[in-house]
C-alpha cells in the first residue's frame, strides 16, 4: 500500500529533522520526506498539527504470553503497543515456559508477525528455566531471533555462573540484559526509607543495586562483554554508571517510567498501584533518574510493561503482585518528562526512539540503520501524534488486559500530554485512533 502522510511536523531527532512537510510510504519504505510530489497514494493521512515521528521503540514489555494469559495475551498487549505508538518492543524471557528453547522463540515470533501490530525481539533466558546454574545454548537462541540474554528479575545467585555466561557472550559478541538487583539484599516490598519504616513494610535498600553494580562492572572489566543494565533506579545507582561510562566499559542502562515520574511518597495509604519491581525511591533518586537520562548516563526510558489481573492487585500491598501496564503510556511520560526538564520535543522523543536503537545496535540487523528514525529508504515505521492533547487515563482507555497504573486520573488527579492519532508498522496502517478515521 502506497501512504501518504499530509502536512505533519516531521521529527527525526537522530538527524535533526524538524519541518513541516509529507511522509511518503510505499512498499513497506519511506521514500519521501518534506516536499512529495506526484505520488499516486493508495491512502492519505491529514496531519496537520500534528507531528510525524519515528515509530517508538520500547525495550522492556511484558506480553505474557506464553503461561500467564489471565493478565495477558500477545493480541491485546501487542494491540496497546500500537494504540501507544510503539512499533518495535523488547520482550523479557520470563514467560511460562521461559524463553529457553529456540522452538518457543520462533512461536512467539511467528505469532507476532501474524498479528501485524508491531516488531517483537525477544530476550533469550541466560540459563535454563531462569534457575541461575546451567547456561542456556546461546548460538541457537540467537538464530531464533533473540537479542540478548536475560535473568528478567530473577538474579544468578553464583557470580562464578555469571562469570561464564559473560565470557561467553565476548567471544560470539552477544550482549546480556542483567537487573542490578543483589539477590540477598533485594526482596523487600518498598524502598528502604522513613515511608516505609513509617507504613511497616520490608525495605530494600540502594545497596541491592549498588552492590550489584559493583559486581557487574568488575565482571564486565574481566571480560569485556556488553552489558546493558535494566531499570537503574536509584541516585547512587546513576552515578555508577556514569563512571563505568566514563572508564569506557561497554555498559548502557535505562530506567522505566515509573521510576522517573513517581516517588515512596506516592505509595499513599498502601495503593498497591504503587507496587513495582524495581521499588519507588526517594524524590532525590527520582531527580537524579531525570538527570541521568537527560544527559545520556541512562540511554533509554522504557515502559516496563508489565500487565497485572485484578485479583492480584486487589491484595495487601505487601502482598500485591508488582507491575502496571504502560505501553499505552511510553509517549505521554516522555513527553511530560521532557517539559519538566525544560526540553525540545526532539530531545523527548530520543529517548523512546532512535537512543533505544543503539542500546540493541546489531542484534536489529538489517533494520538497525533507520529503526527509531525517518529516513529515505528506511522501515516506514512511523507514529503520528497530537503533542498539544491533554488525555485523563481511566482502565476502560486502555487496550492492554492489564488496566492498573499508577498514572490513572483517579489516583493522580492530572492529564498527561501527547495523544496517538495513527501508527504505521513496516508501511501498514497498524492503529488509527477513532477520531481520526471519523475525521
Amino acid at each position: 500500500m502506497k501512504i501518504l502522510i499530509k502536512n505533519g511536523r516531521l521529527i527525526d531527532p537522530a538527524s535533526g529533522l524538524d519541518r513541516q512537510g509529507d511522509l511518503a510510504i510505499a512498499a513497506g519504505r519511506i521514500v519521501g520526506l518534506g516536499e512529495v510530489r506526484d505520488f499516486g497514494a493508495d491512502r492519505e493521512i491529514d496531519a496537520r498539527g500534528l507531528v510525524v515521528a519515528p515509530g517508538l521503540v520500547d525495550l522492556a514489555a511484558r506480553l505474557r504470553e506464553p503461561g500467564h494469559e489471565h493478565e495477558g495475551m500477545l493480541e491485546s498487549e501487542l494491540a496497546a503497543a500500537a494504540a501507544g505508538g510503539v512499533t518495535s518492543l523488547v520482550c523479557p524471557p520470563d514467560t511460562d515456559p521461559a524463553l529457553d528453547e529456540p522452538g518457543l522463540v520462533e512461536m512467539l515470533k511467528f505469532r507476532a508477525r501474524k498479528l501485524s501490530r508491531c516488531r517483537l525481539f525477544p530476550l533469550g533466558a541466560l540459563t535454563r528455566g531462569l534457575d541461575g546454574e546451567a547456561l542456556t545454548e546461546m548460538a541457537e537462541l540467537t538464530e531464533a531471533g533473540c537479542v540478548g540474554f536475560s535473568q528478567a528479575q530473577v538474579p544468578v545467585k553464583n557470580t562464578q555462573v555469571l562469570l561464564r555466561s559473560m565470557q561467553y557472550a565476548a567471544s560470539f559478541g552477544y550482549a546480556l540484559w542483567l537487573h542490578a538487583r543483589d539477590p540477598w539484599l533485594s526482596g523487600g516490598v518498598a524502598a528502604s526509607g522513613a515511608v516505609a519504616t513509617r507504613l511497616g513494610l520490608s525495605g530494600e535498600p540502594v545497596a541491592a543495586e549498588t552492590v550489584a553494580l559493583h559486581t557487574i562492572f568488575e565482571l564486565v572489566r574481566a571480560t569485556g562483554a556488553r552489558v546493558h543494565l535494566c531499570r537503574i533506579s536509584s541516585a547512587a545507582g546513576v552515578e555508577l554508571v556514569r563512571q563505568a561510562k566514563r572508564e569506557g566499559l561497554p555498559v548502557t542502562a535505562d530506567v522505566s517510567i515509573n521510576s522517573l515520574h513517581l516517588s515512596d511518597v506516592d505509595i499513599g495509604y498502601f495503593n498497591p498501584a504503587m507496587r513495582l519491581a524495581p521499588p519507588l525511591r526517594q524524590q532525590r533518586d527520582r531527580d537524579a533518574l531525570r538527570q541521568g537520562l537527560a544527559d545520556g548516563t541512562l540511554d533509554a526510558l522504557v515502559s516496563d510493561h508489565m500487565p497485572v489481573g485484578t485479583d492480584e492487585k486487589a491484595l495487601p500491598f505487601a502482598e500485591a503482585t508488582p507491575g502496571a501496564t504502560g505501553l499505552e503510556l511510553l509517549l505521554s511520560l516522555a513527553l511530560r518528562w521532557g517539559e519538566d526538564q525544560g526540553l525540545a520535543l526532539a530531545q523527548s522523543l530520543s529517548t523512546i526512539t532512535d537512543r533505544p536503537v543503539k542500546v540493541l545496535g546489531g542484534a536489529l540487523g538489517s533494520l538497525s540503520a533507520s529503526a527509531g528514525r525517518l529516513v529515505e529508504g528506511g522501515v516506514a515505521d512511523v507514529c503520528v501524534f497530537d503533542a498539544q492533547a491533554r488525555w485523563a487515563v481511566t482502565p476502560d482507555q486502555l487496550l492492554s488486559q492489564g488496566k492498573h497504573t499508577p498514572f490513572a486520573f483517579e489516583i493522580t488527579g492530572f492529564e498527561l500530554p501527547g495523544r496517538v492519532r495513527c501508527t504505521v508498522v513496516a508501511g501498514q496502517v497498524a492503529y488509527e485512533a477513532q477520531q481520526a478515521r471519523a475525521a
